[in-house]
Parts: structure tokens; sequence; C-alpha cells
């Protein structure tokens, strides 16, 4: 199967998730992720929309593709909380704590995250790693201390690149770090979030999945974490 096979397989098998958890009656309210398995979650929703009274989106990509479906898109101060949040990942392990930020939308991703009850994670199989760090880990911060986080990274044996050319949807600048083996995803998480000029970096420990349905060749994969 090719990776866009995979990535529908995965978005089909989360509507189907969606619709047997949902109410009997009444609507769902959903969190929306972002990037290119999302998009196809988004497509996988269209016959359903009627079955959502909306969503909460994690970037103004996901939000046209939404509306753009008859799916409404609420911001997140008008949300208490929701029952689950669905998202790609750059990558996961075998605890369900996660990479992103590839598609430059990690700090929304995390506040969308943090509304919801459950993180469902849908990613084809090559994004399943034993240890995170293969995948350059994004961190969005604010532009100028991005030399001064550069050389953070540097003392921990990282390298930090300046993605050029994206400014992400809040005017911050996104930095791919290389070269990093996660082994305490929460504590590195921790420890990032605390220098000064990060707006936000692409651990999700704290906010990591309890359910990722993973495309396969043989079919999707549950793992519950």
């Amino acid at each position: 199967m090719t990776q866009d096979e995979l990535k529908r397989q995965v978005a089909a098998a989360a509507v189907d998730h969606l619709l047997a958890a949902a109410p009997p009656e009444g609507r769902l309210l959903i969190g929306v992720g972002t990037g290119s398995t999302v998009d196809a979650f988004i497509a996988a929703l269209a016959p359903w929309r009627d079955r959502l009274a909306g969503a909460v989106s994690s970037s103004e990509r996901s939000s046209e593709r939404l509306r753009a479906i008859g799916v409404p898109v609420l911001d997140a101060n008008e949300v208490v909380a929701l029952p689950v949040y669905v998202d790609g990942a750059d990558e996961i392990d075998g605890r369900g704590c996660m990479v992103k930020g590839g598609g430059a939308a990690l700090t929304r991703e995390k506040i969308v995250a943090d509304l919801a009850e459950r993180f469902v994670c849908i990613a084809d199989a090559s994004k399943r790693v034993e240890v995170l760090g293969r995948f350059p880990l994004p961190v969005e911060v604010i532009p100028m201390a991005r030399a001064r986080i550069a050389r953070r990274f540097e003392a921990l044996g990282g390298r930090a690149v300046l993605r050029e050319g994206v400014v992400t949807d809040n005017g911050g600048w996104i930095l791919d770090v290389h070269g990093l083996s996660i082994t305490d995803p929460p504590a590195l998480e921790r420890e990032i979030n605390q220098w000064p000029g990060v707006v936000c970096n692409g651990i999700f420990a704290a906010n990591r999945a309890a359910l990722c349905l993973l495309g396969t060749p043989a079919g999707v994969q549950t793992l519950a974490f």
C-alpha cells in the first residue's frame, strides 16, 4: 500500500471510532489537528458532518477544510472541554509520547490537545519508533531568542536549524532540532518549556496519545496506552 492509502485507511478507522463513541442522541464536538493524515480524516468526515456539533481546529488550514465540508469551527476560547482530539504525529513511541510539529502548528495543536479528554493519534506504521528523535524536534520560538535557544540545544548535543521561510499562525519561527535521542520525553519537554523565548516544543508527553490507530499493509492496528 502507498503512504496515501495508509493515511486514508487510518482516517476511515478514526471516523468509525468517533461514531462508535458518539452519544446516541445529540451531536459530537471534536478537536481536529493538522497535516496530511488529518486532511484525509477531514475528507472522511464529510458524509457524517451532520453528526458533528462542531470542531475546534489547530490551524487555519484545517479550519478551511472543515468549513468546506460544512462543519462549524469554534474558537478554543468558546470551549471548556472536548471529548476527543484527533491528530497525526511525526513520531510516536511505545508509551504514546509523540513528536509533532512538522506542519508548524505544534503550539495550537498542544492547546487543543490540552482541552481534550482523549488524544487519538492517526499515523502510518513508519511513524512508530522505539525512541523519539529520529524526526527533528520542532520548537516554536520568538524570533529574537532563536540564536540563544539554538545554543541551548547545542549544549544538549542537538543541532537546531531554522525552518527557512516559515512563520507560524502565531507569528513565531520554527527551529528543527536534529541529533537528539529523547529517552525521557516528559523531562525534556518540561526542561525546554522553561527556556525564555520558547513558545512551545514538539514533544507531546504531558498530552500524549491515549490511542493510536496505526496504518499498516495488514490493516489498522489499534494501540492503547
